[in-house]
């Protein structure tokens, strides 16, 4: 599930954060190649490596603090670990960021609220779906809200292609078709399956006003009040569905880890490599996040998954990839064109010397 700066698949045009890759990994094996050169490039290389580490471990900070919300939901049940999680991650951020609550016009509070209200509905539903269906296929479903939005904003046919593979792998994990094996013998329950599906859509509407509120609080503060807000939102749920028990030492400090895992951990671990990974780049590695939410509920909740399912699986994960390559791709050959043009015109300059006299 999206937490942070950057979770999420339709990522914006100008969110990137710096030049790509610096080299390719065989580029070093020409023998007439400068060796100054080549160290700078195995340094870019290597450079690589601790951002996309920051990435992987925000994925499975996400997904295993996801599964210790599921063995939470025995004691305070899916609302209670809800309010746990955004309340929690709310005073966190406050203390950490400590946003300004003054100086702010309707239309920033109109934005910031309506951030919140996506992150608390995405969560709300995301753990009743959990609650229901295994946590790989819920990651799966929940995916295709920020799909969705990705082959919307893109308006290309090829994304087309995108689409029909990730409804092929839905199908599969429906269990339409008992005789592939497909979400089990009994598939996955139709309840659960549609809270996935809602919480994806709340999903793509967080990345939207997540860029929104962005451009209108400075560094974190934002998302610091959209978690007061989400907590606000989720409070009376959590209160009628556990009671006293939210009250509870042993269950805070459950609590409290799973917000830390799930939020706060996450954000400041993607924050950190977006200032040195392409946006691009950040967005395909947030496309795999239902194979890290697989390997969670395996290792955590023992949810194993049929052949079938893993298939399914791996359609979705590869419709988002090609989502994503799609739309950067598209984003990124302009500003290509148009450096073309500026070392062109300063060829130009340069090679139009003054006739001698």
């Amino acid at each position: 599930m999206g937490t942070g700066p950057g979770a999420g698949l339709a990522p914006d045009p100008g969110s990137g954060t710096g030049a790509g890759p610096a080299s390719s990994p065989g580029s070093g094996t020409d023998p007439g190649a400068d060796p100054s050169a080549a160290g700078r490039s195995g340094r870019g290389t290597r450079g690589q490596l601790g951002p996309v580490g920051l990435v992987v471990a925000g994925a499975l900070s996400v997904q295993f603090g996801a599964a210790v919300a599921v063995l939470l939901m025995d004691e305070v049940g899916p609302t209670g670990v809800v309010t746990l999680r955004l309340v929690l991650a709310a005073l966190v951020m406050f203390a950490v960021c400590r946003p300004r609550l003054r100086g702010h016009s309707r239309a920033d509070w109109g934005t910031v609220i309506a951030f919140g209200l996506a992150m608390g509905g995405m969560n709300i539903l995301f753990y009743q779906a959990v609650d229901r269906i295994p946590l790989g296929p819920a990651v799966t479903l929940e995916v295709l809200g920020p799909l969705a939005l990705s082959v919307i904003v893109s308006r290309r046919l090829v994304n087309l292609v995108w689409a029909a593979l990730a409804l092929a792998g839905v199908f599969l994990l429906s269990g339409m078709f008992p005789g592939l094996g497909g979400g089990g013998v009994d598939g996955l329950d139709p309840v659960g399956a549609a809270y996935a599906l809602g919480a994806g859509a709340m999903w793509a509407a967080y990345i939207v006003f997540s860029a929104r509120t962005g451009r209108r609080f400075p560094q974190a503060d934002g998302l610091a009040l959209a978690f007061g807000v989400a907590a606000v939102l989720s409070l009376p749920f959590g209160i009628a569905g556990a009671g006293t028990l939210l009250a509870d030492p042993v269950v805070i400090g459950l609590g409290l880890a799973v917000a830390l895992m799930s939020s706060v951990l996450p954000y400041t671990l993607e924050l950190l490599a977006l200032r040195r990974l392409p946006a691009s780049t950040f967005a395909v590695m947030m496309s795999l996040e239902p194979a890290v939410a697989c390997l969670a509920g395996f290792l955590v909740l023992r949810q194993a998954l049929s052949v079938t399912d893993a298939l399914a699986i791996a359609l979705v994960i590869a419709a988002s990839v090609g989502a994503v390559r799609t739309q950067t791709g598209r984003t990124e050959r302009p500003k290509r064109t148009k450096r073309a043009g500026r070392n062109t015109e300063k060829e130009g300059a340069a090679g139009a010397e003054p006739s001698a006299p």
